[in-house]
């Protein structure tokens, strides 16, 4: 075939056989792609429904469970979660007249016919014995003699077969045990020990003030009532733990949420200008830095104490903020000016510069915003730090004072009864210890989702 016979139709392209695979994907900001691969990260996920729980819980929580945390409930006080709230009507308190009883005489098994006079219950526990030509000791335990080899605590010594114990009754078991005293008034080996349940009464009048029951309802002896619920039990003072863990909450995240804000804002911008002006401003602004660092923390915070005119035994939630926020800027700063440094050299700098930005505009326009990832780690990073620091002044006595509960004083009240009352310990010392992992999680996958560098890893 020869040149003059190619027709236009020879020159048609040719139709394609095979469609090409085509590797892409939509094209996303920096933002929305660290958002994906932060919602790829189960635990920081996981970490950040924690958070969010968290503030509803002190934020919201309070609206629901309306209890005032610092009402003591005088019938329950230091209860744990689940206790029984069963309450028996009975007469209001009579005094007791022992004289009028016949002494029990002794017997083989009880020398000194020590028993029980009447009904234990929570208005008193009246006991009597023989008489005797001796004084006797009595005392009582919440644990079996035998099994710690105490007697438990010396309630008197008596020269009368009787006594009525009114001495801050628990529903619960009770072991009293009396002692025979010689003439020197040494105790013998004559002993004898009594368990003695008692049972929670009130009588109608309290019920009524209470609010157990209306005024224009019916009441009977011997009817059983419930008291006030409280899930997750109460504190050595009667006060609800639920409604304490919420307002304490408020303060522990208050102060775990606004000083890291404060001082990691007032390190950015020391940060920033260093890194940018560099040379011996940097310097001596470093230097600065440096001195700050080595300041002690403890002492400005009893400075500020004395500053601020808290006396003892007041909140001191004032001088920790200003101690936090004037001591702990130092770490972010130089982390900004770390990144601030290595920024200022890039290309799209020296392009913007070239171009006539003013500085203002080249910091914020450009410096900045690249180093929002590196801040937004260092404040996810830096609250359970704050969180930990309020706890521990708290526990030492130098932060939040009673009656104003936070989750750091809680722990402190509640180590002194660990051993009895171990959840008073143990619900604030697992809050805080739920939002401090919480939030090393989130930053753990904040700086993953936000380091550009883990784009090529996938």
């Amino acid at each position: 075939m020869s040149a003059t016979d190619l027709t236009q139709a020879d020159f048609a392209a040719l139709p394609r056989q095979h469609s090409a695979d085509q590797l892409s994907r939509p094209s996303l900001s920096y933002w929305a792609d660290a958002w994906r691969r932060l919602r790829a990260n189960p635990r920081a996920m996981s970490s950040l429904g924690l958070i969010l729980a968290l503030l509803a819980f002190v934020t919201v929580g309070p609206m629901v469970w309306t209890v005032d945390p610092s009402v003591q409930d005088v019938d329950h006080i230091g209860i744990s979660p689940g206790a029984d709230r069963q309450v028996t009507l009975t007469t209001p308190f009579i005094p007791w007249e022992p004289e009028a009883l016949t002494p029990p005489t002794p017997s083989t098994g009880n020398p000194l016919g020590f028993t029980l006079a009447q009904s234990a219950t929570t208005q008193s526990v009246r006991l009597t014995w023989a008489d005797q030509d001796s004084p006797r000791r009595l005392y009582r335990n919440l644990f079996a003699p035998e099994d710690t080899g105490s007697f438990g605590l010396p309630l008197a010594d008596l020269d009368t077969p009787y006594f009525e114990d009114r001495l801050d009754l628990q529903p619960e078991t009770y072991y009293y045990t009396l002692v025979a005293l010689d003439a020197a008034g040494e105790e013998s080996e004559t002993t004898a020990t009594l368990t003695i349940d008692v049972t929670r009464v009130i009588s109608i009048a309290q019920a009524q003030e209470r609010g157990l029951i209306q005024p224009d309802e019916s009441a009977e002896i011997g009817q059983t009532l419930k008291l006030a619920w409280h899930p997750l039990g109460t504190d050595y003072l009667g006060r609800d733990m639920l409604a304490r863990l919420m307002y304490g909450g408020q303060v522990s995240l208050f102060i775990g949420l606004l000083a890291p804000l404060a001082f990691v804002f007032l390190g950015v911008i020391y940060g920033s200008v260093a890194g940018f002006l560099g040379g011996p401003v940097d310097q001596a602004m470093m230097r600065f830095a440096d001195f700050v660092v080595a300041l002690p923390f403890l002492l400005f915070m009893i400075l500020f104490k004395v500053v601020f005119g808290i006396g003892p035994g007041e909140s001191g939630i004032l001088p920790m903020l200003a101690a936090m926020i004037i001591l702990l800027w130092p770490a972010p700063a130089r982390l900004v000016r770390g990144q601030i440094l290595q920024i200022r050299e890039e290309a799209y700098v020296s392009a913007s510069k070239l171009l006539g930005a003013t500085t203002p505009y080249v910091v914020g326009r450009h410096m900045l915003p690249n180093t929002l990832g590196v801040i937004l780690v260092t404040i996810t990073f830096q609250v359970p730090s704050a969180i930990f620091t309020e706890a521990f002044l708290s526990f030492i006595g130098m932060g939040v004072a009673p009656p104003t509960p936070s989750w750091g004083a809680m722990c402190n009240e509640g180590i002194k009864s660990m051993l009895t009352r171990p959840h008073e310990l143990l619900f604030p010392a697992m809050m805080i210890s739920a939002t401090v992992l919480a939030f090393n999680l989130l930053g753990d996958g904040l700086r993953d989702a936000l380091d550009a560098r883990m784009r090529g890893a996938e």
